[in-house]
Order: structure tokens, then sequence, then C-alpha cells
């Protein structure tokens, strides 16, 4: 019995199923957010304008699971000045719309964040939002539509078009550690504006961890990369 299934293993075409697109989406989404019951990253963001001037953001974001998949985030802003002790918070309730706050000390003056407004520039760079707690997975239709020797590619499409700038998007997922790699954003035109990639991962505390992503868009031309959180 042992010698047959040896040789079945080793017949062609007899290779293991990949796991269906929704299994692959829930499986990125712990291994981005859910490493660990709580995180902390410190940060720096540089953002690059179309003349090649930069601008940086200094800030902390905490992470905490609080009961089943939901969450809260803490962002603390240290650097430059006139951002200093800005802060912005994120009650994730998944499964519903997320409460996000956003503190200006400097006017004195607590925002609260719609959720049609978490798809908008975070602190004037192209990372939005809706990608520091990440974007909920039901929110989506997933398909498989690729499959390489190092990553899986699903395209995603949402199930509530006009909640949303984008038609669609792309993401190349490690077959490996499960991060996403890289997500390409299309318009209703069918033409690719925003891109968002991981740069550097590294394993922390036992984790593999995103330690540098770029996103950039080409509606505000700019180039802006930073630290992931730290799990």
């Amino acid at each position: 019995m042992k010698r047959l299934l040896l040789v079945l293993l080793l017949l062609p075409g007899l290779a293991l199923a990949a796991p269906s697109a929704d299994e692959i989406v829930d499986r990125a989404n712990q291994a981005s957010y859910y490493a660990g019951q709580d995180g902390r990253a410190d940060v720096v963001m540089t953002i690059t304008a179309p003349d090649g001037s930069t601008r940086t953001r200094a800030f902390t974001i905490l992470r905490l699971t609080t009961k089943g998949e939901n969450q809260k985030f803490y962002v603390y802003f240290k650097a430059p000045a006139d951002v200093r002790k800005m802060a912005y918070l994120v009650w994730k309730n998944v499964g519903g719309d997320d409460d996000r706050w956003l503190w200006l000390p400097a006017l004195n003056l607590k925002k609260r964040i719609a959720p049609g407004d978490e798809r908008t520039s975070f602190v004037g760079s192209d990372f939005f939002y809706e990608d520091v707690s990440g974007r909920d997975t039901g929110e989506d239709r997933h398909r498989l539509v690729e499959e390489t020797d190092a990553a899986y590619v699903l395209r995603n499409e949402p199930k509530d078009p006009d909640s949303v700038e984008f038609a669609w998007y792309k993401v190349w997922i490690d077959k490996q550690t499960f991060l996403p790699l890289k997500a390409v954003y299309y318009d209703r035109q069918g033409r690719a504006y925003r891109q968002v990639e991981a740069l550097k991962v590294e394993t922390i505390d036992g984790y593999p961890t995103v330690t540098e992503a770029r996103a950039s868009d080409e509606r505000s031309a700019g180039r802006h990369q930073y630290p992931q959180p730290v799990q």
C-alpha cells in the first residue's frame, strides 16, 4: 500500500489542488492583520511629490485584537511639528462598518471619518485610511485567475461598485507566507491607476512581516512608501 501511494504521488497531473479563492483571501488577511494578539510599529513615511521634493511623517501604530476578529488600531503622529500629537483611531467591526476618528489637536477637533471616506488619502499619501486596518474580505467577490510558482493571483470585484472608486483589483499573494506582495487597481475603463506593493519582508517574532511598502497613484503622480505595522 505504501509503495502504491508513492507511485500515485509521483504520477504527473496528480498535484494537490490550490486552495479556493476565498480560502486564500482569508489566509492573506490573517497573515497581514492578525499575526499575534497585538502589534506595534514605529513608522517613517516618505512622501515624494512629482517634482521630486519629499516630506516625511513619523508615527506609531498600535494594534489589538479584541473579540473574534474585531480589532482596535491607534496611530499617534510624532513628527513633523504640524502633525505632532495628531491621532487616528479605528474600531474595526468585521461584517459591519468600521468606526474611525481623526484627532486634530491644533484645532481641538475630533473628526469622524465616514465609511465613504475610508478610501481617501491617508495624511496626504497614496495610501488610504482603509490600508491601515485592512479591507473587509466580505466586501468583494474573489476569483483565482492565475497561479505562478511563487504566488496566487486573484481578481477581486466589489459587491457594491458605487461604494468605491475602483472597478476591480488584482492581488499577488505569496504561496509560502500568504502575505500580499502587490495589488493593482483598475478603473471602470479597465486602466490600471493605483498600485501597492511590498518592498521588503522580514520575520519578526516568528511572523513573516512586510517592513517596507510603497503605494503609487497616477491621479496624484506621487510615490509614497513606509514600513508596514510590525506584528
